[in-house]
């Protein structure tokens, strides 16, 4: 693995252990639900991981991340129709979509 994909990958890393951080333990949504600045910092943090993986799709098309087209598209509505997002949606990616890709990611770069 080149260092511009080993880089792009920690990146990942590190936004999905930083959403973790900010979700805590239990993950409630009603918690999630009532603290804006917890959905602004884990939306911040889908932003980075959808532009990482847009990079990575342009270096390697054939990517074995789960969903990356849908993680961009994500990262593309939050910035381009944030007025359209729910917070349901953001909450249904943290619960789905995270922590397989957080598995993949790791798979990633244990690779080398």
């Amino acid at each position: 693995m080149d260092k511009s994909h080993y880089k792009l990958l920690q990146d990942i890393s590190l936004a999905i252990h930083r959403i973790d951080f900010f979700i805590g333990e239990p993950r409630i949504f009603k918690n999630f639900l009532e603290n804006l600045m917890m959905q602004q910092a884990v939306e911040r943090n889908l932003e980075i991981i959808g532009e990482a993986v847009n990079q990575l799709l342009k270096l390697n098309t054939d990517l074995s991340i789960t969903d990356a087209r849908r993680i961009v598209d994500t990262r593309n509505k939050i910035i381009h129709g944030y007025d359209e997002i729910e917070p349901e949606n953001i909450w249904n990616i943290i619960i789905t979509i995270i922590p397989r890709l957080k598995k993949e990611v790791e798979t990633l770069l244990n690779q080398d």
